[in-house]
């Protein structure tokens, strides 16, 4: 079943970003992942998780490596300052690890661009990855996927003073910016022939390239747009509808089968949990939205 079935209702989730970007919520960790949940998460004892290889590399190291975003306020965000970092993705990796048994202050938090997510996985640099990661059947040829734990969809973010560009419909012609490897960048180029495409390994490094006149939109999930116009009002709008469905899982080795139900477990029966994370993060605007189900391929 999926979390929203309209794009009015897509839109309505990614609105939430904004309220949480205005008011920097979420719960904090350092790079070590230190610092109080915004939501109680129970670490786990005695866990027992028979046939993960993941899980035993965890066990061996004493700590649990997670892959994340750190440059997309409301979702995972790093304060340069204090090393911080807030969101929703953040608090889902946090309760993923307590579930495993350890807390925050056995977590690091390892920032991945987009491009090198699968690649960092297989790799092991990462024992998992949680950050805006799209499920899709391409990926799925590479690494595993629990959940989905959240859904959104594509938009356009542009300058301010832009009239020319109100929703995808206006594309041809212009330059559009996304991450490296992305979903959203592969599907501007198979869908938009006419459309100029520029990739960086951040979106960031994107919203840079726009504001400096390099590129006209920069586009990736509804939800992240919405966090860096909030950051810049003033210079930043995000226009038109999301116009793709973007499913959030967890990515994982291949063949971790024992560890995806096990996240997927802990998903399904813990609701109560999803619901306190998205209140204390995306839901601040007053946006309900029911969790999404989990996909048992």
């Amino acid at each position: 079943m999926a979390l929203f079935r309209t794009k009015k209702a897509v839109l309505a989730a990614a609105t939430a970003a904004l309220a949480l970007a205005l008011s920097a919520c979420g719960g904090s960790g350092g790079s070590g992942g230190g610092g109080e949940s915004s939501a109680p998460y129970p670490v786990a004892s005695n866990v027992s998780l028979t046939g993960s290889p993941t899980f035993d590399k965890i066990k061996s190291a004493g700590r649990v490596t997670i892959g994340v975003k750190q440059d997309q306020p409301g979702l995972g965000f790093m304060d340069a300052a204090t090393g911080q970092y807030s969101g929703f993705d953040i608090e889902i990796a946090k309760w993923m690890a307590a579930s495993l048994g350890y807390a925050p202050d056995k977590i690091d938090f390892k920032p991945i661009p987009s491009a090198n997510r699968e690649s960092a996985i297989q790799n092991g640099d990462v024992n998992f990855y949680i950050g805006t990661y799209s499920i899709t059947d391409k990926r799925k040829q590479q690494v595993d996927f629990a959940g989905p734990y959240f859904i959104t969809g594509q938009g356009l973010l542009v300058k301010k003073s832009n009239t020319t560009i109100n929703s995808e419909k206006d594309l041809a012609g212009k330059t559009v910016c996304s991450a490296t490897g992305s979903t959203p960048i592969q599907n501007i180029k198979a869908n938009f022939p006419q459309t100029q495409t520029r990739e960086f390994d951040t979106y960031s490094q994107c919203v840079e390239a726009l504001k400096n006149g390099q590129v006209d939109a920069v586009t990736t999930d509804q939800a992240i747009l919405l966090g860096y116009a909030a950051q810049e009002p003033d210079t930043l709008k995000v226009v038109g509808q999301p116009f793709t469905t973007e499913k959030y899982g967890i990515g994982l080795p291949k063949g971790d089968t024992a560890l995806r139900k096990f996240f997927n477990d802990t998903l399904t029966n813990g609701k109560d949990t999803w619901q306190k994370i998205y209140d204390s993060t995306l839901g601040k605007s007053g946006t309900k939205v029911q969790q999404p189900a989990v996909d048992n391929y």
